[in-house]
């Protein structure tokens, strides 16, 4: 039952990279991009997180360490929570829509979007995300799960950080104002 459990995690993360893939086709021309340089610190962090997530070869020394028993429960919260995430993290894809590019960019006649989850916060694709990464550390129940999601933490951080850059000069004074009711990364927190 536990395995059958864990291969829903695995199956929803396949998902959601096919839907990124094929949905990326509908996104609108980009008019100006983040530096390269910065864009590869964030997706050696990304890939690193999942490395370190889904390659058992990573499971070495402390980074196999378990910190959590391999049980049915640990791995039904796990699954609870990366569904949470994962249905999160595809709303915000939907509602940001055309906008949407997998790199920092402004696309043409971009929509600065206060819909749907960017109600909660402005960058609920990162936010989903992390809670599904939360989800996998949580059943997979090593170290290297939550180093993980730290590494993906900074790297949709640095991303998000750019955007916000990005976004302002785009729209000044409407930006500033949605930055300051709507928070980051975490709904009312942070």
């Amino acid at each position: 039952m536990r395995h059958n459990l864990h291969l829903i995690i695995e199956y929803c993360w396949l998902t959601v990279g096919v839907l990124w893939v094929v949905t990326a086709f509908a996104a609108k021309q980009t008019v100006r991009r983040d530096a390269s340089s910065s864009r590869m610190i964030q997706v050696l962090l990304v890939v690193a997180a999942f490395a370190l997530l889904f390659a058992d070869e990573t499971a070495i020394g402390i980074l196999g360490l378990s910190v959590l028993p391999r049980s049915l429960l640990w791995t039904a919260i796990g699954v609870m929570v990366a569904l949470a995430g994962f249905a999160f993290a595809v709303s915000g894809r939907f509602y940001l829509g055309a906008n949407w590019s997998s790199s920092v960019t402004v696309k043409q006649n971009h929509e600065l979007v206060r819909s749907g989850p960017y109600r909660f916060v402005r960058h609920p694709i990162y936010s989903g995300l992390l809670l599904a990464m939360l989800g996998t550390a949580l059943d997979l129940g090593q170290v290297r799960g939550f180093l993980a999601l730290l590494l993906a933490f900074t790297s949709w951080k640095l991303k998000s950080t750019t955007e916000e850059l990005f976004m302002q000069q785009q729209f000044g004074t409407e930006y500033l104002g949605y930055k300051q009711r709507v928070k980051g990364l975490i709904p009312f927190v942070w």
